[in-house]
């Protein structure tokens, strides 16, 4: 069996990632381990189980989300909460206990309800149109805040004095207050009348108790159940574990009695900012990196040999040429997010050099801050930058001017003026980024360490890179350029869109680059993983 200790905490804390349908998103659902749970899924290659540490009230719906419903789980907080339901449950806030002479008044995000006048509660709603939250108000301030479990109960509730969360309640499926954990000193309070959990051993669950009444943090509670769960299982399992601050904790209890994987993805967990972390990186059976530069990265802060060590993408390639060739704009991909100022500026005046030579080119700005008023913030910047270095401010796009009109209608013929060639793309989950790239001609990546998952994107959209040094899905001369001087991005810009012989032939080498890097062949891998792991 194979276990996956995932990294799905909100802002290192140990609660999901669930949002109000309405809210904007700010982050991605999608890491490392969404992949492998996916590629297992699938594929059936191997049973696998995902061991939840974090208080996960909508779980069913993240895998819903994901594609993998149906993926087996054990959850702590469940263990802790003794409950024993398994499937989401359809209900209604109608069916809650109400006072007789409430009304409620439906918005097109929430729904309030007002008693005798004044506001008395507001209904929050998930991605699904489930009840998630419900708030609860006296004389206009927050008194109190319900949260509901998927599955048809409130999971925990959080009382508020004056306004300021105090403490939260965690509750068992019937309602019984299992635990209490204030907020100012984090110390956690279990019920005496309710002092045992669920360890779960052959599908069968036992009840034991709680080993003290009082608790200095929650993560001390969650370690309890956690080892008690794991020393339970008598079963020789390889335990994936996600690399994040908060799974430390687990991988002290696991790294001496069973055989771990540590998954490193992105700059989630850097050892240089987490020296402990080199003692497990050590003792690990294994080591999956989502890519050839963390794995060089790993290998440099350990400062030693790291034989037991293979990138494995969590992106795999699904060839979609999109419709880039279809479009009368040429639009070309540019990621800014952490690309330094000095960077960012010549890269906009170079830019604007090749639109001034290609009147069918067009400037995407690529990012993934959700921050509402980024738009204009980068438009404006862009507007300045260009205009000190001679070009025409108005070739940025302006508020008021609309994307489409501006795709159809470049150039003002009547009045001989540049309308806005730069647009801005604002992508947070991997669909809306998937999306985007469809329409793209080209892409230009000036960081340090090109975008993961826009590479694999580009090679299954057989599209080119022009990037600044050579990676694994990107060959320069083939599918694109090494560019570290920013005079030549028009050059190499012309290369590729001033020829369809050119780009059609970037596609060839892109759709070849793209086969390494099929569910199979990431399967394959992890094959090469697992039998080692066997060996050993």
């Amino acid at each position: 069996m194979l276990y996956f200790i995932p990294a799905w905490y909100q802002q290192n804390t140990w609660k999901e990632l669930e949002q109000n349908w309405h809210t904007r998103r700010m982050h991605t659902e999608f890491d490392d381990t969404v992949k492998q749970v996916q590629m297992f899924h699938r594929s059936g290659m191997r049973e696998f189980k995902i061991l939840l540490l974090s208080h996960t009230p909508n779980f069913r719906h993240f895998l819903h989300r994901q594609g993998v419903y149906h993926a087996r789980y054990w959850s702590c907080f469940d263990a802790i909460q003794e409950v024993k339901r398994k499937k989401a449950q359809v209900f209604s806030f109608h069916n809650l206990d109400w006072p007789k002479n409430v009304e409620f008044v439906y918005t097109p995000y929430v729904v309030l309800a007002f008693l005798n006048g004044e506001k008395y509660a507001q209904i929050n709603f998930g991605e699904a149109g489930n009840p998630i939250e419900v708030s609860m108000y006296k004389k206009d301030v927050l008194v109190r805040r319900n949260i509901y479990d998927d599955r048809g109960f409130v999971s925990a509730t959080e009382l508020y004095e004056d306004g300021v969360i105090a403490y939260t309640d965690y509750l068992t499926e019937k309602g019984v207050v299992k635990m209490r954990v204030y907020q100012d000193t984090g110390i956690v309070d279990i019920n005496p009348k309710s002092n045992t959990y669920l360890v779960t051993n052959d599908e069968n669950d036992e009840a034991k108790t709680f080993s003290k009444l009082r608790y200095d943090s929650l993560s001390e509670v969650i370690m309890e159940v956690f080892e008690a769960h794991v020393l339970t299982d008598e079963e020789d399992g390889v335990y994936c574990v996600a690399m994040h601050e908060l799974n430390i904790m687990p991988l002290k209890t696991l790294m001496d009695k069973k055989r771990c994987i540590l998954s490193f993805y992105g700059d989630r967990y850097r050892i240089k900012d987490h020296p402990e972390g080199k003692v497990f990186v050590k003792k690990a059976g294994y080591i999956i990196t989502d890519s050839e530069a963390t794995t060089r990265y790993l290998k440099r802060e350990m400062e030693e040999e790291i034989d037991n060590v293979i990138d494995i993408s969590p992106y795999d390639s699904r060839m979609d040429f999109g419709i880039s060739e279809q479009l009368t704009v040429q639009k070309i991909l540019v990621p800014v997010d952490d690309l330094p100022e000095d960077r960012f500026r010549s890269l906009m005046i170079a830019l604007a050099q090749y639109l001034c030579e290609n009147e069918k080119a067009m400037v995407h700005i690529f990012t993934r801050n959700a921050q509402f008023d980024l738009p204009e913030i980068l438009i404006n910047k862009i507007a300045t930058i260009i205009e000190e270095a001679g070009f025409d401010p108005k070739m940025a796009l302006g508020e008021d001017e609309n994307e489409d009109d501006a795709e159809n209608k470049m150039v003002d013929e009547s009045e001989n003026e540049v309308l806005g060639r730069f647009v801005v793309e604002q992508c947070v989950d991997e669909l809306s980024v998937s999306k985007c790239i469809r329409e793209q001609r080209i892409m230009i990546d000036m960081r340090h360490n090109p975008d993961l998952y826009l590479q694999i994107n580009c090679i299954s959209s057989a599209i080119p890179q022009i990037v600044r040094r050579e990676t694994q899905y990107m060959q320069n001369g083939y599918n694109g350029f090494v560019v570290t001087d920013f005079e030549r991005i028009p050059v190499a810009l012309d290369y590729f869109l001033g020829s369809l012989a050119n780009w059609n032939q970037a596609k060839v080498y892109s759709y070849e680059i793209s086969q390494k890097f099929t569910t199979r062949n990431l399967l394959k891998k992890w094959e090469q993983v697992q039998k080692t792991l066997e060996i050993e």
